[in-house]
C-alpha cells in the first residue's frame, strides 16, 4: 500500500491493500497493474459499469456548461432529471428534491415526513442501512450505532423480517409476518404519541440481503397508515433495476408516501433523490420546511443521473439483471451443494447473499470463515462484501452485487473464485 495511505483517517476498518489507478465495466486495475473483478459495483454505485462513456460524454458536456449553481437555481439537467424522475414513477409520486447522498435524501425524507405530520417518531427496521447522518443514522441498525453518544430521540426498531434467524424466535425459514405484527405492538407501548414515518429497504442489503415475504410491505404501508405514520421506502441500492425490476416497490407491490432514490442513480457520481406526491410537498412548504444545502440540484450530476437512466432504459437493463441474476444465484446455489458452511443463499437480481455458518444444525454463524474467505477472494482478484449486521444477532454474510452490464464470463470466473476460496480458507 502507498505509504500516504497513513494521512488517511479509517472510518470503516483497514483501507484495501492496493491503490487502485482505473476502472472498466466491472473490473478495477491497481497501480501495479493486478485486475480485481468487482462485484460491490464500487459502493453499489457504478450502475452501468465504471468509466462508462455515456456518463463520461455528460460530464464532458457538463464542464462546458455549468458545473454548480446557487441552490435556489435551476439548469436544464435538473429539470430534465426531475421530468425523467416522474416519468419512470407512479402517479403520486410526481415532486422531486435532488440532493448528493442516500443518507442526505432519507434525511431530508425524514424531515419532510415530521413537518407534515407534526410528529417526530421514526420506525426502522434492524439491520437496516439509511446513511449516517443524524436523523439517516439514527434508523440504521446493521451498524454505526455505538462510540459516538445517543442518536436523535424517537427512533424505534422494527425487526427485521429474517426467516433463517428469526428475530422473535418464530418462524424458520418462512417469514409469515410476526415479527411485524409484534414490532408495531412494542412501539405502541412505548409511543409518545407523536408518530411520523416508518422507513425500510425492500431488501435489506446491509443486513445480509434479507428478501421480505410476499405481501409484507401492503401489510407494513397498512400499518403505518393506520397510525398516521407516512411510509418512506428506501431504494438507494434496489432502484433502476438491480432487482430485476426498475423498483423494489414494483417488486413488491407497494406505493410509498415518499420515495429515495441515490447509489444507482449516480452511476459512481454523488446524487440522490426524494420524491414525494403533490399534496405533500404542498404541506411541508405551507408548514415552512427549510433544508438548503451546497449541493441541492447541481446540474453536473444530474446530468450523469440522466445518461445513467438512458442506459438503463435503452439496454433494458432490469431484464438483464433479472437473466444474469438468475444465472448468478444458480451457480451460488449448486455451491451451497457443495459447501456445508453455506447455510443460505438469497437475494434477486444481482443482489445475492450467501449466508455462511459454523454448522448447518445449530446455524451458527461462521465469523472468521467468512472473513478468511473474503480475503481468500480478494487475493485472487474478486471484491465482494462480508457483512455482519449485530443487531438481532450476528450473522457472517458474503454479498454480491455487481453491475448490472456484467457479462455470463465474467459471473462464472466471480463464482469459481468463491468456490476456491471457501475450500481454501477452510485450511
Amino acid at each position: 500500500m502507498d505509504a500516504r495511505a497513513e494521512l488517511m483517517v479509517r472510518y470503516a476498518g483497514e483501507f484495501w491493500p492496493e491503490v487502485i489507478a482505473r476502472s472498466s465495466g466491472s473490473w478495477l486495475e491497481t497501480t501495479e497493474g493486478r485486475r480485481i473483478l468487482d462485484f460491490t459495483s464500487g459502493q453499489i454505485c457504478a450502475t452501468i459499469g465504471h468509466s462508462h462513456p455515456r456518463i463520461t460524454e455528460a460530464i464532458e458536456r457538463a464542464l462546458r456548461e455549468t458545473v454548480h449553481l446557487n441552490s435556489r437555481m435551476l439548469a436544464p439537467p435538473v429539470l430534465d432529471l426531475a421530468e425523467a424522475l416522474v416519468g419512470m414513477t407512479p402517479e403520486g409520486l410526481d415532486r422531486v428534491l435532488l440532493l448528493s447522498t442516500g443518507g442526505e435524501a432519507n434525511e431530508a425524507a425524514l424531515r419532510m415526513a415530521k413537518t407534515v405530520t407534526g410528529g417526530f417518531e421514526v420506525l426502522g427496521l434492524t439491520r437496516s442501512w439509511h446513511g449516517m447522518t443524524a436523523g439517516s443514522q439514527g434508523s440504521t441498525y446493521s451498524a454505526g450505532r455505538r462510540g459516538h453518544g445517543p442518536t436523535v430521540p424517537g427512533t424505534y426498531a422494527l425487526p427485521a423480517p429474517y426467516a433463517y434467524r428469526c428475530p422473535v424466535k418464530h418462524c424458520e425459514d418462512a417469514c409469515d409476518m410476526t415479527c411485524l405484527e409484534v414490532g408495531f405492538e412494542q412501539y405502541d407501548e412505548q409511543s409518545n404519541g407523536a408518530p411520523a414515518a416508518v422507513i425500510a429497504e425492500p431488501v435489506l442489503s446491509a443486513g445480509g440481503v434479507l428478501v421480505p415475504p410476499p405481501g409484507y410491505f401492503a401489510r407494513l404501508a397498512g400499518l403505518a397508515h393506520e397510525r398516521g405514520m407516512l411510509l418512506i421506502l428506501d431504494e438507494a441500492q434496489t432502484g433502476f433495476g438491480r432487482l430485476g425490476a426498475m423498483f423494489g416497490m414494483d417488486v413488491f407491490d407497494v406505493q410509498p408516501d415518499l420515495l429515495t432514490v441515490s447509489k444507482t442513480l449516480g452511476g459512481g457520481l454523488p446524487i440522490s433523490a426524494v420524491m414525494t406526491s403533490a399534496a405533500i410537498e404542498q404541506e411541508a412548504y405551507d408548514r415552512g420546511l427549510m433544508y438548503y444545502t451546497s449541493h441541492m440540484s447541481d446540474p453536473l450530476p444530474a446530468a450523469a443521473a440522466l445518461a445513467v437512466l438512458d442506459v438503463v432504459r435503452e439496454e433494458d437493463l432490469a431484464a438483464r439483471a433479472l437473466e444474469r441474476g438468475e444465472r448468478l444465484g444458480a451457480h451460488l446455489r449448486e455451491l451451497q451443494t457443495r459447501h456445508e458452511a453455506i447455510g443460505e443463499v438469497r437475494g434477486m437480481g444481482l443482489l445475492w447473499g450467501v449466508e455462511l455458518v459454523e454448522d448447518r444444525d445449530t446455524r451458527k454463524p461462521a465469523v472468521a470463515y467468512g472473513d478468511a474467505v473474503t480475503e481468500a477472494c480478494e487475493r485472487a482478484g474478486l471484491c465482494m462484501n462480508i457483512v455482519r449486521a449485530k443487531s438481532g444477532g450476528i450473522s457472517s454474510c458474503l454479498r454480491m452485487a455487481p453491475p448490472l452490464t456484467v457479462e455470463d464470463a465474467e459471473i462464472d470466473t466471480a463464482v469459481e473464485i468463491l468456490d476456491k476460496a471457501l475450500t481454501d480458507a477452510r485450511g
